[in-house]
């Protein structure tokens, strides 16, 4: 280690934003949606007042009169912060303008994601799933404290108060007061064990488009992300990772590095080899300078032609059963009519707009604190506490804003997290360090959704319907060698694998879904909308060849086989109409669409292309139609239905990475293509009214827009697409 290093000051860092709500003094936990414990002391880094707090704290009332949401879900511009808000200022009955949010510390005790057990985290579009009754449930408790507290300082009955944008009112009397005039004599009162809550008829911010919480300190550079954050005597580094996956470092000399301007220290990592400086082009500038030798006897030598060849071999072969109703295998044996179609998926990057970065510091008592855009808080700390040798509690986290994640910061081996952990540990920790992972290490250096193969099979009936159905599934898997193995893979089904195929909601009475897992040493995890993101491009689009097969319209095909789905018509049948479907369109335009369902949320899509005599294509509108339960927020939930057909698009369009002699190709914008400005279509969104829980909106958009896309093409050329990106018409 460099001897240039030495041991750094240390002070307690209030990040900007955070550091709001002076004087906080009530808080309260919900006793009846989250596990009780001790009551513990205040948000750490949050509460500077010292107020009693409870565990699973989310409201805090303070004398000022501000109303603070403590949101134990990552914002990374979905606008969880917003809807979590939204939850409690609605039974608070609290003024939009009053409230504000923080990020909650990492303590899955408290924090816990109430749909995934005893974990922090936010994905799987959960996030105002679990907390919509939860939150709710703390506003209501808060409401009740505060009236309780007005009735006894004005003597009158609870029944007589009334609350409304912030304050509270006797009629009778006239006698008014805000809830920062009733907060500390409210939070001298018990957390009442049961609230009632309100009926949807009664809500003035759940369904309404309220501005978002983050919308100010975003547009006036305010928000704090990962790359604001300074810390004294700070060191930022960067890695060298092997070129190859499965290569390992055999040496290195780091003579030349070590002479370029600040740069500090050099070390040996489990990834890699990281350079620490002054500044990231110096940390830059010292990589560049670097001479290493990877040993690669274990390293991939093949790409992504040869792991197509080998997946196509595995279609041939029974795989591990996922479903089976009737016997599609003897239907199809039988049959002399099989009507099949293979799909080809290639590996994709996330590609969020900021890249993998984390900032962690040592502490006088050895633990340590970091910052950075926390998605799986309770991981991340288990994680970072087994490499420095310490307990989890004593791993700290102060959750930033994040610049997109799509999956990615949500890393089963919380593989960023530990690499910064392992840093500070090889610099025995006099130094903080902020590790810089830059475009081209984030889109090289792994994890992308895997890699698939799906061959479809059916039989049509004499009336054009399909009798059997067999879908055989290739690729890796996400979930082997996680904590979520034992929920996520059942019976050798790895359920990220098939789902949506799986749960085919169409009417047919022998089908089969079969899956081979392959192993490939390409680091791979969950992508927005998971496995839907390639089992919807294949059902719906070979739905779409059956119904052409049959010559029937492909939305009267689809109603016949939904009848027992009403959510799945509901939304077919929503974007049907706003589409004007069946309506004749100019030369070269036409119309397609697609229903799925996942995150248990409903959505489809009538898209309209128009394709140029060169065989290039624009998608010029997609009407969608989305069944998310209660909207909380409608214009939250339509921004998320056109950035996951955004996102979606990147897939249609372009976006692919690939690998050859075991490296991956792609390293930036110029390669890994997504979507521009001028490329988005005019999307019109409808939701469909409903007074049902509300479920996800994070990913459902995303996998529906390739299969409404590729039906529309089909529509104009009459040619099947069975591979993405489509690159031409």
């Amino acid at each position: 280690m460099d001897t240039q290093l030495t041991k750094v000051s240390r002070r307690q860092f209030l990040l900007a934003g955070l550091s709001g709500g002076i004087g906080l003094t009530l808080g309260m936990s919900v006793p009846a949606l989250a596990k009780m414990g001790e009551a513990g002391p205040g948000l750490a880094g949050t509460d500077k007042a010292g107020a009693a707090l409870a565990p699973n704290a989310f409201v805090r009332i303070g004398n000022d009169d501000r109303v603070t949401v403590v949101a134990k879900h990552l914002e990374m511009g979905q606008g969880t912060h917003t809807g979590m808000a939204t939850l409690v200022a609605e039974e608070l009955d609290a003024r939009w303008s009053q409230v504000e949010v923080i990020a909650a510390p990492a303590d899955a005790d408290r924090y816990n994601n109430l749909l995934w057990g005893p974990a922090q985290g936010t994905g799987g579009s959960t996030a105002i799933a679990n907390a919509y009754e939860q939150m709710r449930q703390a506003g209501a408790a808060a409401r009740a404290m505060l009236v309780q507290a007005a009735a006894q300082r004005w003597q009158v009955s609870t029944d007589e108060i009334t609350v409304q944008d912030g304050m509270l009112k006797h009629d009778a009397s006239g006698r008014r007061a805000s809830f920062g005039e009733l907060a500390d004599a409210a939070a001298q009162l018990p957390v009442p064990e049961t609230v009632e809550l309100k009926s949807p008829e009664r809500f003035r911010l759940i369904g309404k488009d309220v501005v978002r919480k983050d919308l100010t300190a975003k547009i006036d550079g305010s928000a704090i992300f990962t790359q604001d954050i300074e810390r004294p005597d700070m060191l930022v580094a960067v890695v060298a990772h092997p070129p190859r996956f499965g290569a390992k470092l055999a040496g290195f000399n780091d003579n030349e590095a070590k002479k370029r301007p600040g740069v500090r220290a050099v070390v040996k990592i489990p990834s890699g080899v990281a350079v620490l400086a002054d500044h990231y082009w110096a940390a830059q500038q010292g990589r560049s300078a670097l001479s290493i030798q990877w040993d690669e006897t274990a390293a991939m030598s093949i790409g992504s032609d040869e792991i197509f060849a080998d997946y196509r071999d595995y279609l041939d072969k029974a795989g591990t059963v996922a479903r089976n109703d009737g016997d599609a295998d003897r239907v199809l044996a039988e049959s002399t009519d099989v009507i099949r179609t293979d799909y080809q998926f290639p590996f994709l990057a996330h590609a969020a707009m900021e890249p993998m970065n984390c900032v962690i510091e040592q502490q006088a008592d050895g633990s340590v604190e970091l910052w950075y855009g926390a998605q799986i808080q309770t991981a991340d700390q288990a994680a970072v506490a087994k490499v420095l040798g310490i307990e989890p509690p004593q791993v700290r986290i102060n959750t930033l804003f994040a610049g997109g994640s799509f999956g990615r910061r949500a890393n089963p081996a919380a593989d960023y997290v530990v690499e910064a952990a392992e840093i500070l540990k090889a610099i025995e920790g006099i130094a903080p360090v902020k590790l810089v992972w830059s475009r081209e290490d984030d889109m090289r250096s792994g994890w992308y959704r895997p890699a698939y193969m799906h061959r479809v099979e059916a039989v049509l009936d004499q009336q054009g319907m399909p009798k059997a159905w067999r879908n055989r599934i290739v690729g890796q898997s996400i979930i082997t060698g996680t904590p979520f193995e034992s929920a996520l893979i059942k019976d050798g089904v790895d359920i990220t694998s098939v789902e949506g195929a799986s749960n085919l909601p169409y009417a047919i009475p022998d089908l089969k879904v079969e899956l081979h897992t392959t192993q490939l040493p390409v680091p791979i995890q969950w992508w927005r909308a998971v496995g839907s993101t390639h089992t919807a491009f294949a059902t719906e689009v070979f739905i779409d060849e059956l119904a052409r097969t049959a010559e029937k319209d492909p939305v009267e095909y689809r109603r016949a086989l939904l009848r027992e789905h009403p959510r799945h018509l509901g939304v077919l049948d929503l974007a049907v109409k706003h589409s004007a479907w069946g309506r004749p369109l100019a030369k070269n335009r036409g119309r397609g669409v697609a229903v799925h369902e996942s995150f248990n949320s409903f959505v489809a899509m009538v898209a309209e292309v128009t394709v140029a005599d060169d065989g290039r294509y624009s998608v010029d509108r997609v009407d969608v139609a989305v069944d998310c339960g209660i909207a909380v927020n409608p214009d939250i939930v339509r921004a998320q239905m056109e950035g996951g057909l955004g996102f979606g698009l990147c897939a249609v369009l372009e976006s692919e990475i690939t690998i050859e002699d075991g490296a991956v190709v792609q390293g930036n914008f110029d390669g890994y293509t997504v979507l521009r400005s001028n490329q988005m279509p005019d999307v019109r969104v409808h939701i469909v009214p409903s007074t049902e829980a509300p479920t996800g909106v994070g990913e459902p958009g995303t996998p529906v827009i390739a299969p409404a896309v590729a039906s529309a093409l089909s529509s104009v050329t009459g040619k099947r697409y069975d591979k993405l990106p489509i690159r031409r018409a």
